[in-house]
């Protein structure tokens, strides 16, 4: 008859192995969270609302000739910053108007106000297109936004 002695052998304790469960998906869970939470944005607000939506009201008039860009702010939201979008010859380049322009004003164009000087945008640009950029509030403090290619105005040159 063959004896089979089984040794006392102990595993871990069902509530220290639920414990540490428990302990590894937190773990997990945290990590993944942290994952995706840099894939959200942090959108800045202006007059109390979500500044992409007040990109709709932004208005304002432009033109350029003879070298010369004019722009006219005509809604009543203040534009910090203007984009330029420069078209020429099946490519394009976007630019700020502060590194073509010494004049920008420095807290932007408010309701209003224009902006009239010389800026060399090239000899076989096409159009150029000027996209609002708005200055508003986050939690981190200041923060600007491109509005969308669709609230700027374009000129044919």
């Amino acid at each position: 008859m063959l004896i089979i002695h089984m040794e006392d052998k102990r595993g871990i304790s069902p509530v220290i192995a639920t414990v540490l469960l428990i302990a590894m998906v937190i773990v997990i869970g945290l990590i993944i969270f942290l994952w995706f939470s840099t894939f959200i944005e942090d959108e800045g607000t202006k007059f109390g609302r979500n500044i992409k939506l007040v990109c709709e009201d932004v208005g304002f008039d432009a033109s350029y000739s003879g070298g010369k860009l004019s722009i006219k702010n005509t809604g009543n939201v203040p534009i910090f910053e203007m984009k330029i979008k420069i078209s020429s010859a099946g490519s394009h380049e976007t630019k700020d108007l502060k590194d073509l322009s010494s004049n920008w004003p420095e807290l932007g164009l408010n309701q209003g106000k224009t902006f009239e000087e010389s800026v060399n945008i090239g000899a076989d640009t096409d159009k150029i297109i000027l996209i609002p950029v708005l200055a508003g509030s986050s939690d981190k403090g200041k923060t600007t936004f491109v509005c969308e290619e669709q609230y700027g105005y374009e000129i044919t040159i």
